[in-house]
């Protein structure tokens, strides 16, 4: 009975030195996976903090490109409130002078 006993343990202890190599490969292959995805992970903060930059950039030059275009704009329009002043007081002559030259005409010279 005794060796039976001991045949069972080598037996058993063979099963867990397998089982143990077993896991150990597979922690072995997590860290290697762990170490690449931290790689990956590296790439891909260093690929958004460029696209970040490049966006900062662009914005920046269409920001500046929008103001000027706003100051153009603000030009215009004071240019066309002054055209406006200018076409009133064009009509408010247009209209007295066609009041007096009424007034002279009509006024001074009635028809006989």
């Amino acid at each position: 009975m005794v060796t039976m006993i001991e045949t069972d343990l080598k037996e058993v202890l063979g099963e867990i030195k397998t089982q143990l190599s077993q896991i150990q490969g597979d922690i072995t292959d997590l860290k290697i996976t762990q170490a690449e995805i931290k790689g990956e992970l590296e790439t891909f903060k260093a690929e958004v903090k460029g696209e970040l930059e490049t966006i900062k950039a662009e914005s920046k030059g269409e920001f500046s490109t929008i103001k000027n275009e706003l100051a153009f704009i603000r030009e215009d329009v004071k240019d066309l409130k002054n055209s406006q002043r200018a076409q009133i007081w064009a009509l408010i002559i247009t209209v007295i002078g066609a009041t007096i030259t009424a007034v002279v005409k009509f006024g001074f010279f009635p028809n006989p």
